[in-house]
């Protein structure tokens, strides 16, 4: 439309649609170090994971996931007050607000198993045939992990990271699994749900980084990194 108010008014930028080209789900035991920071300030690209001390499960990736990824869900819960003449709340709370990510691992390898069976890993001996046996417990612990999901994007200026990290979370659901022929391996799905690390202070961080995200950072609307 010739002369439209609405061209003046509009500000679409097609190159900050973002997709996640590749990713990982990288996972450690709760007494793993903590993640501080995703990138390096140097050049905007990523560090390795944290290391130290003596955790019974040190940060690694889960390997090939399913080409759905990570999945995310968000359930917020409200207590609501309703008053005399008002058609709608007068007052809301939040009551509970919990995230959970559900990720269908592809490899078989001992973070996957330890994952869906929930078991202690690290105890876990090979015989001398090479056997591996994991007994289901009568009474199963929850066990606590750190995860962390990583989506990779490319930018003009480089790799867009966007990633979410959950500092205490445990294993709360499980896909069913199937042995048998077709195209589909053997999948070892899990639902993770988030939960505050008092040490941390928070449930869940949402993270950006790398250099195409700092390339366009004033396109987005924040101050140009250093400013």
């Amino acid at each position: 439309m010739a002369g439209s108010k609405y061209d003046l008014l509009k500000d679409k930028q097609t190159e900050l649609i973002r997709k996640a080209l590749d990713g990982s789900a990288f996972i450690a035991s709760a007494d793993a170090p903590a993640l501080d920071q995703l990138t390096d300030a140097a050049d905007s690209l990523l560090k390795p994971l944290p290391t130290g001390g003596a955790p019974a499960m040190p940060w690694g990736d889960l390997g090939w996931l399913s080409a759905d990824g990570a999945q995310f869900s968000r359930d917020v819960s409200s207590s609501d007050i309703t008053s005399w003449g008002s058609v709608s709340p007068t007052r809301s709370d939040v009551t509970a607000d919990s995230s959970t990510l559900t990720v269908a691992c592809q490899e078989t390898n001992i973070r996957t198993i330890g994952l869906s069976t929930g078991m202690d890993m690290s105890g876990i001996t090979p015989a001398a045939s090479g056997e591996v046996q994991v007994q289901k417990p009568s009474r199963p612990s929850s066990r606590f992990y750190r995860v962390l999901s990583l989506a990779v994007d490319q930018g003009d200026a480089g790799e867009i990271y966007i990633a979410r990290y959950m500092p205490r979370a445990k294993v709360t659901g499980f896909s069913e699994q199937a042995f048998g022929g077709g195209d589909d391996p053997i999948m070892w799905g899990v639902t993770f749900t988030g939960y505050e690390d008092s040490d941390e202070g928070f449930s869940e961080s949402w993270i950006f980084g790398g250099p195409g995200w700092k390339a366009l950072l004033e396109d987005m609307g924040f101050p140009a990194a250093g400013a």
